[in-house]
């Protein structure tokens, strides 16, 4: 399956952003929340947005595949969201807005992508057939 690729390119992502919330809680002596440092904050805060925006993400892949959307369009709706997050990332953690402005909305851009590729692959005969 195609979409495995990104799944597990995302959960290398959250795997980095997770050593780098253990390190500053670590290097601060943090245990539970952030203890006021505003670079722990900020870690927290895109493991946080990476973790509200993947798992979704991830499910309209893995569905657009399974209704049969083309390779192509999974490899292209993939790419654009993991570059997006990284994005993202780098403009949250060096405090560049362009940069994370640019990885919202080109996240929303994939997301609206695969939504849309997703209403056009569903299987409509099956959904309203009233056969039981």
């Amino acid at each position: 399956m195609v979409s495995s690729l990104y799944i597990v390119f995302s959960a290398l992502i959250l795997f980095k952003l997770s050593l780098e919330v253990i390190k500053l809680r670590t290097q601060y002596q943090v245990t539970y929340g952030d203890g006021g440092f505003c670079e722990l904050q900020t870690a927290l805060r895109v493991q946080s947005n990476a973790i509200e925006y993947i798992p979704i993400s991830m499910l309209l892949l893995l569905m657009m595949e399974m209704n049969g959307a083309p390779v192509w369009a999974i490899h292209l709706c993939g790419l654009i969201f993991i570059i997006a997050r990284i994005f993202h990332y780098f403009g949250l953690k060096h405090r560049e807005r362009t940069w994370r402005h640019f990885g919202q909305i080109t996240t929303y851009s994939s997301m609206i992508l695969m939504i849309l590729v997703n209403i056009y692959y569903l299987p409509w005969i099956q959904i309203f057939s009233f056969d039981l």
